[in-house]
């Protein structure tokens, strides 16, 4: 079955082009149920079935796991089980036809402005680091770029002069424009800062760590961590907390919804409603709080 298990992953990887996480969230999904298989005495994963498919849900469900890890569980066999389908594996999709369990959208962490200024005011620069980091969060709340699009930029992508960027995140390209502040920033540390932190001219990455090297998606966890708790920010942060604070405040600013879903990046407008969803929960909340006869 591992043999299944690597053509699969190779697939997503390079015809498909998911990203490294996605690659590796669907591989483990798959390699736990290929262990539930194997414990059930089912050695061939083209011989399970609709109820196979069923028991496992349940077995996980019995474990306590929440609705939304068995909805992407069900979501990563039913790629596998299609993959294997498309290459004469199976003749049919044991998870045709099955419904995942309901999952409540969580609304998404979003920063006040003014907590979002205190935030961008932490990094110092004085040194080439904080010169650095200050532009990265800087561009991340200018453009709402994920994390992962933000560490993976080039800095061809970068055109001070027209003040825009190129993100080559997902299944097309996109030009997002970013504002003074975030220009100024990226500016100042192309032209301060990254040519004494690069190990080579070579080097394509715009943003690096102290080694020289492409930052990392953990390196930036442990900054936009370490930021929010020097500027006192009780909320949760996550490298996706300027990105959800940049799309509810240009909504809560008038920008219409198709506009901040091109700027995103998203493939259907229901990932961009949410804010919409957020900002009324948000106003209930005022109201409640503020209106004498509430």
């Amino acid at each position: 079955m591992n043999t299944y298990l690597e053509e699969y992953t190779s697939f997503m990887a390079n015809v498909r082009h998911k990203s490294s996480n996605t690659v590796e969230s669907y591989k483990r999904d798959v390699t736990q149920y290929i262990t539930y298989l194997n414990e059930s005495g089912i050695q061939d994963a083209t011989l399970a079935t609709k109820t196979t498919i069923l028991s496992y849900l349940l077995s996980l469900q019995k474990k306590g796991k929440a609705n939304s890890t068995v909805s992407r569980s069900l979501a990563s066999l039913r790629s596998f089980y299609l993959f294997m389908m498309q290459n004469g594996m199976v003749s049919s999709n044991p998870t045709s036809n099955l419904e995942a369990p309901h999952v409540e959208k969580k609304l998404p962490q979003i920063l006040s402005g003014s907590d979002v200024e205190r935030l961008l005011e932490q990094p110092e620069p004085s040194d080439n680091k904080g010169i650095r980091d200050k532009a990265m969060l800087e561009l991340l709340y200018a453009t709402g770029i994920r994390v992962s699009e933000l560490i993976n930029l080039d800095i061809s992508d970068v055109n001070l002069q027209m003040s825009f960027i190129r993100c080559r995140g997902g299944k097309k390209e996109r030009i997002i424009p970013m504002g003074n502040k975030a220009k100024e920033a990226v500016g100042y540390y192309i032209n301060n800062a990254r040519a004494y932190m690069i190990k080579s001219d070579g080097e394509m990455a715009l943003f690096v760590n102290c080694s020289g090297m492409r930052l990392s998606r953990q390196g930036f966890w442990k900054l936009i961590k370490y930021y929010g708790a020097k500027a006192g920010i009780k909320a949760q942060m996550t490298p996706h907390t300027l990105r959800h604070s940049f799309a509810a405040h240009l909504l809560e600013n008038g920008a219409d919804l198709h506009s901040i879903q091109e700027m995103m990046g998203h493939a259907d407008i229901s990932s961009t409603q949410v804010y919409s969803r957020a900002l009324n929960s948000k106003l209930k909340d005022v109201y409640a709080k503020a209106h004498p006869r509430a």
